[in-house]
């Protein structure tokens, strides 16, 4: 199953309405969101035309975490799921974390407890093995310092794809 992951959108609508355009394409039913949102209502403009499942946890420039998380719990935005700061899922065989912190990531990643940890905030993509688990960066989706960037994750043959946005 593929997984397409994104952090660091900073309300660019533009950009996340194009990824989750190309993702809803490619068939990817499931979006992890590594932080940096910032408002509640680009996630539900982004959201229109996705018909997966997005989940989520707060980064540090998140604004109304109380509205986001109402939008979510009264079915606004009814696809979504709020981890608070830090998220664990199984999807596949794969067990899975996700923040927005780097160090909270590396510490993760090294408690031998999940097969990849994704993370935010640097808004740089990178990628690292630690012991058997990959600690991933997708970059960030809004293009600040860094290209626009997000990932595909394939969860049955464990490959990981960086993808520029402007290139799709």
């Amino acid at each position: 199953m593929k997984i397409a992951i994104i952090s660091d959108t900073h309300d660019n609508l533009i950009n996340f309405k194009k990824a989750t355009t190309w993702i809803e394409k490619q068939k990817i039913k499931k979006i992890i969101h590594c932080g940096d949102i910032c408002s509640p209502s680009v996630l539900k403009k982004a959201l229109e035309k996705f018909s997966g499942k997005i989940y989520l946890v707060f980064g540090n420039a998140d604004g109304d975490r109380f509205l986001m998380t109402k939008y979510i719990e009264k079915d606004i935005i009814p696809n979504a799921v709020i981890y608070g700061e830090l998220g664990k899922v199984k999807i596949g065989n794969k067990k899975i974390a996700f923040t927005h912190f780097p160090e909270f990531a590396k510490g993760l990643a090294y408690s031998g407890q999940y097969d990849i940890v994704f993370y935010g905030h640097t808004h740089k993509p990178w990628q690292e093995k630690i012991n058997n688990c990959y600690l991933v960066n997708p970059g960030n989706l809004a293009g600040l310092f860094y290209k626009a960037t997000f990932a595909v994750y394939n969860t049955e043959n464990n490959k990981l794809e960086l993808k520029i946005l402007e290139r799709l």
